[in-house]
C-alpha cells in the first residue's frame, strides 16, 4: 500500500554510489554487497551518512537496469573501487511512501506510475527508491520505502 502522493520541490543531494547496470533478476545479488560497500568506504573516510541508503535510477527499466546504489552524505568521499560522488538531482518530484516488504515494491510503483498517469503528472523517467525502514525493523509490514518520481 502507497500513501497519498504529493508534488513536491527537492535540494539536490550529495550521495557516494556505486553504478550498477544488469539484468532484473541481478537486482537482488548485487545490492547486498554494493551496500555493505558503500558503507565500509565511508566508514574507512570517516563520513557519516545523512539518510538512508537508495537506489537511484536513470531511466525506467526494460530487461536491464540502470541504476546507482547509494547513501546520501553532506561531504564528499574520495572515490575508491566502485564508489564514486554523484547526487540526486534538484527540481519538482513525486513522492509517496511504500508500506511493506520489498517484494511488493514493483506493484507499489505501479500503483504510483498509475496515479501520475491518472493525475497527468509528467515525469522523466529518473526515479529512486530510499529504504527508510528495513529489515531491522524486523516485521516486513513494518518496512518504509520512499518512492520518487522526478518530474519533467
Amino acid at each position: 500500500m502507497i500513501e497519498t502522493p504529493k508534488v513536491i520541490q527537492t535540494e539536490a543531494q550529495l550521495v557516494a554510489a556505486i553504478p550498477i547496470q544488469c539484468g532484473g533478476a541481478a537486482i537482488r545479488t548485487v545490492m547486498g554487497p554494493g551496500i555493505s560497500e558503500l558503507r565500509s568506504t565511508l566508514e574507512k573516510q570517516g563520513i557519516k551518512a545523512t539518510g538512508a541508503w537508495l537506489g537511484h535510477h536513470f531511466r525506467m527499466p526494460t530487461d536491464t537496469f540502470d541504476f546507482e546504489i547509494a547513501i546520501p552524505v553532506a561531504q564528499k568521499c574520495t572515490p575508491a573501487g566502485r564508489v564514486k560522488m554523484s547526487e540526486l538531482p534538484a527540481g519538482k518530484v513525486a513522492q509517496t511512501v511504500y508500506h511493506g516488504g520489498y517484494e511488493g515494491l514493483g506493484n507499489a510503483w505501479g500503483e504510483f506510475i498509475a496515479w501520475a498517469k491518472q493525475n497527468d503528472v509528467k515525469y522523466t523517467g529518473e526515479f529512486w527508491e530510499q529504504y527508510t525502514v528495513g529489515p531491522e525493523a524486523g516485521d516486513a509490514k513494518s518496512f518504509r520505502t520512499t518512492l520518487t518520481l522526478k518530474l519533467a
